[in-house]
């Protein structure tokens, strides 16, 4: 018999039922006796001991359901260490419910806080398996996380549709999407939809540069797609301190980073320009076929963990195969975009604007390599001639002394 609890934690994605149903019908599959127990809003149901035994039921049909049967909550890692306002030392509630039920394994959904409180368990002597949620897609050690592609076909479709609006009126669009610390989402999104400027929180931007394509797209069109993470910063911005950027945004007149860009960029061209901001749209709704079978996977190969008694991994995804990856090798770490990553390249070679006027020394670097080139084929060419004409020289010379 192996009892096994499961709890989801963090913010919401399309997809956690999809993975929770890929644990307990692989379980359910093999010949082993199990009992499911389902802890209610995330490690808030495992602090207060809030939780319900679940059946073969619960799980039946939810493939396609979004969001989280469990429901779920954010529980800080930075003060997971801190009494409640009750005195309760949370993280010895936490392990008094899982001896209390006797449990073999706790299987925990959740991105990057949620892995660190995961791994602070297993330190505690736990037996933690957990699964990688995120929309983000920046959690280490795996090269995909069930929900980000559901919220890049969100997104995409959002700005797919601002296209239109954006052509007829002759307007610059900005399209905010999720992610305050990684750009892996606007970066997919961006590029998926046609965005003409991409802006990540990993590339600080320069608004001469964004102005500097907006004008140069005048050229053979009325309008441009901007495409904004959350956490966008300016290259001035990026100098300031973690203390002054945070006071900088809590006394700013505007909503986001988008908004502020927006203003500046109508001040400096005099074109219309709107925002767009969809928001948890992109956390909701069904997940797409890629996640279902993604997520069906990863908790298939997560209950195969449990079987085989291999505890404390996170079920990740490498090289398209399905790995199991340390848990201390996961937590506190995270995925972002580089600056210099291939796809980040490749859009500039597409002609997307990132904000950092790099595509503009690429392309004049691009121009030395080409003239270096040609000025090196002169000399060879140059040489090889030289050379022809010193043979040629020699052979009359030893002509003539035969003669």
């Amino acid at each position: 018999m192996k009892r096994i609890g499961m709890l989801t934690s963090g913010g919401d994605c399309q997809a956690l039922n999809a993975a929770m149903r890929g644990v307990v019908k692989t379980m359910a599959a093999s010949e082993e006796e199990v009992e499911i127990y389902g802890f209610l809003d995330g490690y808030r149901g495992l602090i207060y001991g809030n939780y319900r035994m679940l059946t073969g039921k619960d799980f039946s049909g939810i493939l396609t359901k979004g969001g989280t049967i469990l429901g779920t909550s954010r529980t800080p890692f930075k003060t997971i260490k801190d009494p409640d306002e009750n005195g309760l030392d949370k993280v010895e509630a936490m392990k008094h419910n899982y001896y209390k039920l006797n449990l073999d394994c706790l299987v925990i959904l959740g991105g990057n806080g949620t892995h660190k409180t995961a791994n602070l368990l297993r330190e505690e002597g736990l037996n933690i398996v957990t699964l990688p949620k995120t929309i983000d897609n920046d959690l280490y050690g795996t090269d995909m996380t069930f929900g980000f592609q559901s919220a890049v076909d969100i997104a995409t479709n959002c700005i797919d549709c601002i296209h239109t609006t954006a052509a007829s009126h002759g307007r610059v669009f900005i399209v905010e999407v999720m992610g305050h610390k990684v750009g892996w989402l606007t970066l997919n999104a961006g590029m998926a939809s046609g965005a003409d400027i991409i802006l990540i929180p990993e590339i600080p931007y320069d608004l001469d540069e964004i102005i500097a394509a907006i004008e140069k797209r005048k050229k053979n069109s009325h309008f441009t797609i901007i495409a904004v993470a959350e956490g966008a910063i300016s290259v001035e911005d990026a100098k300031l301190s973690k203390k002054e950027y945070a006071k900088k945004l809590k006394d700013s007149p505007y909503p986001s980073v988008s908004y502020e860009l927006a203003a500046k960029i109508q001040e400096r061209t005099g074109q219309e320009v709107r925002v767009t901001v969809p928001g948890h749209t992109q956390r909701g709704g069904s997940p797409c076929p890629y996640d279902r079978v993604f997520a069906s996977r990863l908790g298939s190969e997560a209950a195969n963990l449990i079987l085989q008694g291999e505890y404390g991994f996170m079920v990740g995804y490498k090289d398209r195969e399905i790995v199991k990856v340390p848990l201390e090798d996961v937590a506190g770490k995270l995925k972002s975009v580089s600056p210099d990553a291939r796809i980040v390249k490749e859009a500039k070679m597409l002609g997307i604007c990132f904000g950092d006027g790099k595509a503009k020394a690429e392309d004049s670097d691009r121009e030395k390599d080409k003239k270096s080139g040609k000025e090196k084929s002169d000399k060879d060419k140059s040489d090889k001639e030289k050379s022809s004409k010193d043979k040629s020289d020699k052979d009359k010379k030893e002509k003539n002394k035969k003669g």
